[in-house]
C-alpha cells in the first residue's frame, strides 16, 4: 500500500542483506505492508527488485534438482522399457549353444 504523507520517518527493510543507496535526510517514496507496517521498502525495488546472489542461487539450485529428477525419470523410464527380459536373455543365451543357469534364493 502507497502514501503520500511526508515527513515520516521509518526504518527500512534490507532486500536480500542490501538497502537503497541514499543520503540521510533525503527524500524517498517507500509501500508498506499493511497487516504490519513496520515491514517498509523502496517503491522502485517492489516494483523492480534490484539482482542479488541469494535469489539467482536460490534458482539455480532449484532448477538444478529439478533438471536433475526429470533426467532420472526419464532414464529410469529407458531402462525399464529396453531392459533385457529373462525371457529374450534365456533365449539368446540358448541360441548361442552356451548353457544358461537360473540363480534363485533357497
Amino acid at each position: 500500500m502507497s502514501s503520500p504523507q511526508a515527513g515520516t520517518e521509518v526504518e527500512l527493510w534490507d532486500y536480500a542483506g542490501m538497502f537503497p543507496e541514499t543520503e540521510i535526510g533525503a527524500p524517498m517514496i517507500v509501500t508498506y505492508d499493511p497487516e504490519d507496517p513496520s515491514r517498509i521498502l523502496t517503491q522502485s525495488w517492489v516494483k523492480d527488485p534490484p539482482p542479488n546472489l541469494p535469489a539467482y542461487g536460490t534458482a539455480a539450485i532449484a532448477a538444478f534438482f529439478l533438471l536433475g529428477t526429470v533426467a532420472l525419470v526419464f532414464r529410469r523410464r529407458w531402462i525399464l522399457r529396453n531392459w533385457p527380459s529373462d525371457a529374450s536373455v534365456a533365449g539368446s543365451a540358448k541360441a548361442h549353444g552356451s548353457k544358461s543357469v537360473r540363480l534363485t534364493k533357497p
